[in-house]
Formats: C-alpha cells, structure tokens, sequence
C-alpha cells in the first residue's frame, strides 16, 4: 500500500484558504461557469502571497438573488467541514497497527494506513476490558456521574474493567482549549453571559462548524490522549466530549470496535451538542430527553432510558433518621431541612438560613419546632460565619462532606438550586425539594420537571422558603408526606446498575478487540 501523502503533511489550518486564494488571483483564466461553481460553494483568503493581509471573497450565486444569512452559513459550515475532512487533522502519527490494520484499511482521506508499531491490547481475553470516561469540571455533576459510574463497574464486575476518569479539554488539549472549566465557571458567574452563549451555540449549523474547525487545532493530542488509554469502551459524560473524539474514530476505523456511549446528565432541558448519531448507545435520564434525541437523528435502538446515575452509595440502605442524626450531632426528634450551596457554597446561604432561624422558631412556646444542617461545601469563610452566630434552633454547620447520603438520610426535606445530581439523589431519598435557583439553558427545565411532578416548589426568596418549610413542618405536614411519596415514586435508583450492564452486554457483543500503537 502507497504511503499516504496526506497522512504525512503537517496540519495547516489554513491550507485550504490559501489554495482558494490562489484561484482568485488566478479567476482570469478560469472559464465564467467554471468560477461561478467554485465561488457558490466555498470561502475563499489569500494567506499565502501577504501574510499580513488576508483578503475574502464569498459568493452565494451569479445569478443576482438576494443575500441569504442562513446559506452564507451553511456554506461556510460546508467549506469548513470539508477542509477538515480532507486535510490531515494532525493526528496521522498516532496509530492503530495489528496484522492487515486489525482488518481497517485507509479510510477515504488517507488518514491510516500500514505502520509498524507494537500492539498494546492484543485480544487477551483474560486481561481487564478498558473503561475510558470523558468529563470536564465545568460543574460537578459531570465529575459526580463519572464517579459513579467507575464505582459501579467496581462493585459489579470487579477487577474485569480497568476504569479511567480523564477532564479530556483540561487534559488533553493545547491552550486556549484547555482553559475550558475556567472559561465556563466565568460565564456562569455572569449569567447573561452564559445564556448567550448556550442559546447562540444551539443551532447544530453553529456547533458543527465550531467543532470541525476545532478539531483542525486539537485532534492530534485529543487522539494521543484517547489511545494512550486504549480503550474498549469510551463513556462521555459532557456535551462537549463526543464530536471531536468521535471524528478520530471514524477516521481510524474504530467505530465498530470501540463501544462510545453518552450518558446525559441532564434532567430534562439540554444542549443539542449531547446527541451524536455516531455514538453506540445515548443514555437518558428521562422521556424528555430521549424525545430531544429523537429529534437530533438519534435512533431508537441507540438509545436507553435509564434514569441519572448516582453513586451506588444511594441504593444501599440507610440507618434511621435518629441514628444519623446523632452520628452528625444533630437533634434527634426534630424534623430536620437540608440547606445546600453545591460543591463551592454559592447562593444566598446565610440569608436563607437566617430566615429559616426565624420561621422554625416558636415564639409563644419558646422552643425550636424544627432543625437545619447546612452544607457550605468548600466555602470555609461561610462555614465560620455560620458557625459563630447564636441561632435559635438547632443549627448544624458542614463544610465539604463526602457522605451526602447520610446527610440526606437524616432530613425531612431539601433546599438546593437545580441541579440534576442533587435533584435525583434527593428523589431517591425521598427528600420533597425547595428550588432556589437554576443556572440558565441547562437547568431551566429541572425547575418544572420537579415543580410538575409533585416533588417540590420554586422560589428565590428566602423568607417564602422559610414559610414553606415552616409549613411543612406544622400545618402542611400531609403535603410534605405527599411530595415525598411522588419523590420516591419518580427516582431510578439503579439507573448507573443498569448503565454499566447494558455497555458489559455492548462489549461482549464486539468479536474485534481494538489494537493500538501510540508511537
């Protein structure tokens, strides 16, 4: 087999311009029919003659019709694709090699081909499979789920799957791509910010051309990361972890021998960059979502609906409330809320307890008729503040904790903002929930899901949150009993059991076991 030429150049994102400026500056030779094709169907530069000066040239037809903004960019979203298809992606040094390619032949742009290396993964059929999940810490319920996920591979099968937890965009790619969890936790402190950026990046004309020229910069290390842990299974947890990787396997044949699920992690509202067609299965977490994918071209057969996965840790039984309540020096008869702030103790925490500190406190009898444990996460100049004031009731003040079964177990009821993780470990415990807030685009729909299924309320305020617990606590005792009945009733407990057994049947199913050389 001829080496390939392509497989040998060196990535040059601006290749294709500069050959397309070329043709401008040569039009005068081309025949009129022949330039007006060409023009209608590409973006043009000239970064080859001045390298200080880039001219453009788009042209949507010769025929004098008007301007069209959705085809100009359809067009540029087709000439980008088509560049990043045709040139190297710049990964043609990392490798699969077996005897005949493991049965791969070049695929239609010369991306593989025949090269020498040693097999790392060789088919023995005793060693452990290879589990290789893709996060990023833009949040912490990507993180939580992946987690959970490794832990259940753990309890299920033991030492018959090596599973690995890997930030891809932190890890795995160059500046300034690599600054992807900093750049999301600034847009998110500026909400306005963040909702343009999600709703602008929705349009899959949008996403798809972002991520192909993307993948121009970072497919060479992404698929250096990706075959260094020679994987049987890739798991994505994170919108933004399957159409780069999943060109790379496409690329290098290893679509069919590479088992690639996504496991949404989001409730009901989600981003359309979680569907790929390509991908092997698409866990959901409801109906909702399996519709939206439905919508975005995924099959039926891809798909499965599971429920959110959680850390085993929630399906396993727990003591009484009054035993856990001692355990966390809690009053142990009181009924009890769960005031949380996420992993970094945001929110209006301090007001809301206050209020809290207020409403469970009688008055005409002098005496508390109900408890609070906050967790303020890694937030230790809350957790002092908190801890310093002279409360009515009792208060129990936590810092970051491990153990949030436990601390779910002890109580009657939950404030939160809307998080997906902590929405569906509430509903196994069957904690009623207090929404206080959601992030915009991906946790708008949470709010509803909850509030419509009978598990919980909505409100910013402090002093209505207060009342409501107050409530519930005393003359809407029913209601609070209600509300947890629908919780329960509403939770998947075994959604990550299901998870990893269905990709344990996925890759028992593969007769190939992939080959890789990273050299």
């Amino acid at each position: 087999m001829q080496p390939s030429t392509v497989g040998q150049e060196p990535a040059n994102p601006f290749g294709f311009v500069s050959q397309f400026g070329s043709l401008v500056f040569n039009s005068s030779r081309l025949n009129p029919d022949v330039l007006s094709t060409c023009l209608s169907n590409c973006l043009y530069f000239d970064a080859k003659r001045k390298p200080m000066v880039v001219s453009a040239s788009l042209s949507l037809s010769t025929k004098g019709a008007a301007f069209n903004i959705r085809s100009a960019i359809n067009q540029f979203n087709t000439a980008i694709r088509f560049h990043c298809e045709r040139i190297p992606l710049g990964f043609a040094s990392v490798r699969v090699d077996s005897e005949e390619s493991n049965g791969c032949k070049d695929d239609v742009n010369g991306v593989l081909d025949d090269s020498e290396g040693v097999s790392t993964n060789a088919g023995a059929s005793n060693s452990p499979k290879r589990v290789l999940i893709l996060m990023s810490d833009t949040g912490g319920g990507h993180r939580a789920s992946a987690e959970a996920i490794k832990a259940a591979f753990a309890e299920e099968f033991g030492d018959e799957y090596q599973v690995s937890v890997t930030d891809l965009w932190t890890d795995h790619t160059p500046w300034p791509f690599n600054q992807l969890p900093k750049s999301y936790n600034f847009l998110v402190k500026h909400g306005t910010l963040w909702k343009m950026t999600y709703y602008a990046t929705a349009p899959r004309v949008i996403h798809r051309t972002n991520f192909a020229a993307t993948s121009t910069f970072i497919a060479r290390e992404v698929a250096k990361g990706l075959m260094k842990y020679q994987p049987d299974i890739i798991i994505s947890v994170h919108p933004l972890m399957q159409h780069v990787p999943l060109r790379i396997l496409r690329a290098k044949g290893l679509l069919k021998k590479i088992v690639f699920a996504t496991v949404v992690t989001d409730l009901s509202t989600c981003h359309p960059t979680w569907f790929h067609k390509l991908v092997t299965r698409i866990y959901c977490p409801s109906e909702e979502v399996a519709k939206r994918a439905v919508r975005a071209g995924i099959q039926r057969p891809q798909i499965k609906v599971y429920g959110l996965p959680v850390r085993p840790s929630f399906v396993k039984p727990v003591p009484p409330k009054d035993e856990l309540r001692k355990e966390l020096g809690m009053d142990e008869h009181l009924p009890a809320v769960l005031l949380m702030g996420g992993g970094e103790g945001m929110g209006p925490i301090e007001a809301t307890a206050r209020a809290l500190g207020d409403a469970l406190f009688d008055e005409v009898n002098g005496e508390p008729i109900g408890q609070i444990l906050v967790i303020c996460g890694r937030n230790k100049k809350l957790t002092s503040k908190l801890q310093s004031i002279n409360w009515k009731i009792p208060v129990e003040v936590k810092g970051f904790v491990t153990k949030m079964e436990d601390c779910m177990g002890a109580c009657d009821c939950i404030i939160t903002k809307a998080g997906p993780g902590t929405i569906a470990e509430a509903m196994i415990r069957g904690l009623p929930i207090i929404l206080n807030d959601y992030i915009a685009g991906q946790e708008a729909g949470n709010v509803p899901y909850v509030v419509e299924n009978g598990c919980g309320k909505f409100s910013k305020s402090p002093k209505e949150i207060a009342k409501i617990v107050f409530e519930w606590f005393g003359p809407k005792q029913h209601e609070l009993l209600t509300m947890s009945e629908n919780a329960l009733r509403l939770s998947k407990p075994d959604a990550v059991f299901k998870i990893v057994h269905d990709l344990h049947a996925l890759v028992r199913q593969r007769k190939l076991v992939p080959q890789y050389c990273t050299t």
